[in-house]
C-alpha cells in the first residue's frame, strides 16, 4: 500500500499532526499508541512544546526505541530557552490515569481499529471524558478505499478488529462530541485516484476534535474524584532537555561565551598593537583604521583599548621578574601570568550578541560571573582579566619534561645536600646576594 502514495501514507499522517502543531502551538502533547516513537521523534524538534508524552500497551517495543529520543549533543552545546520534558509510559487507553489530564493535544494515529468495539467505547470515555484535552486527532483506515489497494484481502493488518466506512467513523465521532462536549472536522490523507475522491474518500480518514468552551467547557466524567488516586500506567522513560531557563546551564553557556570572546578581543587588540609597533607607533589614523576592522563595531572600543594599553603595573612586572629569577621551580607558572589584559564587561557585553542576550544587562553579567572560578575579574569587578602571554598546556608539559630531562630535579636535590650547602655558604658574600 505504501508505494502507492508519495510521500508514504504514514509520513502523510505524521505531517498532518506536525502541521496542526505548527498552527496551534500546543504546550502539552500526548501520543496514544506511540509504538516505536516515530511521531514523537518528529515532534520533539518543534519549539514550544513543554511536555511530550507517549503511551503504548507494548512496553517492549517502546523500550527498544525510547533512547533515540534522548537529547543530542547539540542540545547540550547550544541549549535554547525552550523547555521540554519527554515521558514514555506503558498502559492501556481503556484505563484512566489522573496524570494524563489537561493536555492541549492528544493524538491517536491508526490506533482504535486495534481495539474491540467495547474497548472503543471505553477509549471515548477515557480520552474525551477523563483526559479532557483541548484537541484530539484520530486517524483510522477508511474501508471504502480498500478495493483500490492492489492485492488486499480482508483488513489491512492482521491485528485490526474492524475497519470503518466514512459513515461509521462519522457516527462514532459525532456521538463522542455530544456526550463529552466537542465538535469535529473530518478530513484525511492519501487521496484517491482522479475522479474517485468524492465517492471513495481518503485512504486514512481523520477526525479533528476541539473541546467546546476551551479548557473550562465540556462535561466532566462521573466519579472523577474517586479516580484521581489511580495511576495504572508505568513510567518507562523520562528526560528533561537542557534549557537556558536552568540557571546552572545558563551560567555554563555564559561562561563559555565570555571566555571565548575575551580571548577573541584580546587577540584583536594584540594584533592591532603589533601593527602599530611595526609602523613606528604613528601613521595618521592607522590605529583608528586597524581597530575598525573588528572591534570598533562596539562604540566603546576606545575606552577598552585605553584600559588594555597598559595591562600590568611596573610593580607587578618587577615582582614577576623577581619570582622568575629567584625561584626556578616557579618559572613556568610565572611565565604564563607575566601580564594580563583587561577586557571591560561593558565592551564585552556590547561586542557579543549572545552574551548580551544571556545576561540582559552589564549588571547581571557582573553578578553571574562574580563567583565563577573560570573567570577572573579585576578588583572593581568591571573587567575580565586574561593572560597577555599565553602558553599552550601541551607546551607547558613539554617544558616540564625538558626541565626533568635536563637534570634540573637531580641538580636541585644535590644542591640541598649538606656538602653542597657548605659550598654555597662559603661562596655567598656578607649580606647575601640579590639579582638586579
Amino acid at each position: 500500500m505504501e508505494p502507492m502514495f508519495s510521500p508514504p501514507l504514514h509520513r502523510q499522517r505524521h505531517q498532518f499532526v506536525i502541521d496542526f502543531v505548527k498552527r496551534n502551538k500546543p504546550l502539552k502533547v500526548l501520543d496514544l499508541g506511540c509504538g516505536e516513537c516515530s511521531l514523537l521523534k518528529l515532534l520533539k524538534f518543534h519549539h514550544g512544546i513543554d511536555l511530550l508524552v507517549g503511551l503504548d500497551l507494548d512496553g517492549a517495543k517502546v523500550k527498544k526505541k525510547m533512547h533515540a529520543l534522548a537529547p543530542l549533543s547539540t542540545d547540550y552545546l547550544q541549549p535554547s530557552y525552550d523547555q521540554l520534558r519527554l515521558e514514555l509510559y506503558q498502559g492501556s487507553v481503556t484505563q484512566k490515569d489522573a496524570r494524563f489530564r489537561g493536555f492541549d493535544l492528544v493524538t491517536s494515529i491508526e490506533l482504535i481499529e486495534h481495539l474491540t468495539l467495547a474497548d472503543v467505547e471505553r477509549f471515548s470515555e477515557v480520552v474525551f471524558g477523563h483526559m479532557t484535552p483541548l484537541a484530539v486527532i484520530v486517524s483510522t483506515p477508511n474501508s471504502e478505499y480498500n478495493p483500490h489497494l492492489p492485492g488486499l484481502e480482508g483488513f489491512r493488518h492482521s491485528d485490526h478488529k474492524f475497519e470503518w466506512t466514512r459513515a461509521e467513523f462519522k457516527s462514532w465521532a459525532l456521538k463522542a462530541c455530544v456526550e463529552f462536549g466537542y465538535e469535529v472536522e473530518f478530513t484525511g490523507v492519501g487521496r484517491a485516484p482522479p475522479g474517485l475522491q468524492e465517492c471513495v474518500g481518503f485512504c486514512s480518514q481523520i477526525g479533528v476534535f476541539h473541546r467546546l468552551g476551551g479548557r473550562g467547557g465540556g462535561n466532566v466524567s462521573l466519579n472523577d474524584g474517586a479516580e484521581e488516586v489511580f495511576f495504572p500506567y508505568t513510567l518507562l522513560y523520562s528526560i528533561n532537555y537542557p534549557s537556558l531557563r536552568d540557571n546552572n546551564i545558563l551560567r555554563r553557556v555564559l561562561v563559555s561565551e565570555v571566555l571565548c570572546w575575551t580571548e577573541e578581543l584580546k587577540s584583536r587588540w594584540m594584533e592591532e598593537t603589533t601593527k602599530r609597533n611595526e609602523g613606528g607607533g604613528s601613521g595618521g589614523g592607522g590605529e583608528e583604521e586597524g581597530l575598525s576592522n573588528h572591534v570598533r563595531s562596539a562604540e566603546k572600543l576606545t575606552a577598552c583599548e585605553m584600559e588594555m594599553r597598559n595591562p600590568v603595573s611596573e610593580d607587578q612586572e618587577e615582582e614577576d621578574e623577581r619570582v622568575f629569577w629567584t625561584n626556578g621551580q616557579r618559572r613556568l607558572e610565572s611565565r604564563t601570568s607575566y601580564r594580563t589584559v583587561s577586557v571591560p564587561l561593558d565592551m564585552l557585553w556590547s561586542c557579543c550578541p549572545k552574551v548580551r542576550a544571556l545576561s540582559g544587562s552589564v549588571g547581571n553579567l557582573r553578578r553571574l560571573l562574580m563567583d565563577e572560578p573560570e573567570v577572573k575579574l579585576n578588583p572593581d569587578g568591571d573587567a575580565v582579566l586574561v593572560n597577555h602571554q599565553e602558553q599552550d598546556l601541551e607546551e607547558e608539559e613539554e617544558d616540564r619534561k625538558d626541565l626533568e630531562d635536563s637534570g634540573f630535579a637531580e641538580t636541585r636535590q644535590s644542591s640541598d645536600s649538606p656538602e653542597q650547602k657548605e659550598v654555597w655558604e662559603e661562596n655567598v658574600p656578607p649580606g647575601g646576594c640579590s639579582f638586579k
